[in-house]
């Protein structure tokens, strides 16, 4: 077999696929989820703590003297931590959404009702001690 037919078939299987759009969507989703952060959930969290601005938190490493973080990054190194939460509330929102996507999937999944069960039939020794039981009481 060939390479380029290997390749072929190994890509049109349905699972590589399948993961290449969810990667699609997932990073489509992933960038509506950063602006849902950036620009309505964080302008509400910092007005809520006193007009902060989270992005802009930041430890200069290089004794730069600037007051905004692309103009420190400039000058030298630092320490943004008020990226990285942004970044974290961003992954606790996306981990919730995903979460009850599944969750109502797997509601979906179960609201199949089961089929009736149908009883078993007893095994043979138990019905002939049963019948055993019977005919002594008669």
């Amino acid at each position: 077999m060939s390479f380029a037919t290997e390749f072929k078939e190994f890509a049109m299987k349905g699972n590589v696929v399948d993961l290449a759009v969810g990667v699609i969507i997932g990073g489509a989703f992933g960038k509506i989820v950063d602006s849902i952060v950036g620009d309505l959930i964080m302008p509400i969290v910092g007005k809520l703590l006193g007009g902060l601005d989270f992005s802009n938190y930041f430890i200069p490493l290089a004794g730069q003297t600037v007051t905004n973080l692309a103009d420190a990054k400039k000058a030298g190194a630092v320490f943004a931590y008020g990226s990285f939460i942004t970044v974290a509330i961003n992954f606790i929102i996306l981990a919730f959404i995903i979460f009850m996507m599944v969750k109502q999937i797997n509601r979906l999944k179960n609201e199949t009702p089961p089929a009736p069960a149908v009883p078993a039939a007893p095994p043979e020794d138990i019905v002939l001690l049963r019948e055993i039981r019977d005919s002594l009481k008669k």
